[in-house]
């Protein structure tokens, strides 16, 4: 009896030794990964902070048209006329060219700033709302970080020592998953 007692002592402890060796063997994940960028254009309020980029867009564009044509409005006049302007006339509508010319090409300068601080203050809140998520689950699944792949910054990574975010960040915003989106 006690030898049998022995033997299942011995073989309880292999069982042990064997399934914490195993355990070593495939450590859990201490990393998460995700593209930032491919979730971040999934999001409906990056759709929404898109629009109204666009619609403030369409305003500097036609406003610069608006600009471009009273320019090609005015050189076309001083065209017309230059064979009969006197010289003083001359020199003022060119200067008023040249000015127009200035003012068209600032415009645009500006513009282009401030569309781009426009696009980065429409941005922040969705970036805000997703730099949340990842922190929610990576706290849940208690990792030591969470590497960005956009742009191929890791090219590799041990999925046995990493772990894919892409789909719980996707429950955690609320979003259909891309699996979800295949079955329907």
């Amino acid at each position: 009896m006690k030898t049998l007692h022995n033997a299942l002592t011995a073989i309880a402890l292999l069982i042990t030794l064997a399934a914490t060796a195993t355990a070593q063997e495939q450590p859990k994940p201490v990393f998460g990964y995700i593209s930032y960028a491919t979730v971040f254009q999934q999001m409906p309020e990056y759709d929404e902070a898109q629009q109204n980029f666009q619609k403030l867009k369409a305003m500097y564009d036609a406003e610069a048209a608006r600009a471009e044509e009273e320019f090609q409005r005015k050189f076309s006049e001083f065209l017309q006329g230059q064979k009969e302007f006197p010289q003083s006339i001359m020199r003022k509508r060119q200067t008023e060219l040249q000015g127009l010319m200035e003012q068209g090409v600032e415009f645009r300068t500006k513009a282009q700033q401030l569309l781009a601080e426009a696009q980065a203050e429409l941005q922040k809140p969705v970036e805000q709302k997703l730099t949340a998520a990842i922190n929610a689950v990576a706290a849940r699944q208690r990792l030591i970080f969470v590497i960005n792949t956009d742009n191929h910054a890791c090219p590799y990574i041990d999925p046995t020592a990493g772990t894919d975010l892409y789909e719980p960040v996707l429950a955690e915003l609320g979003l259909a998953s891309s699996l979800d989106r295949k079955q329907q």
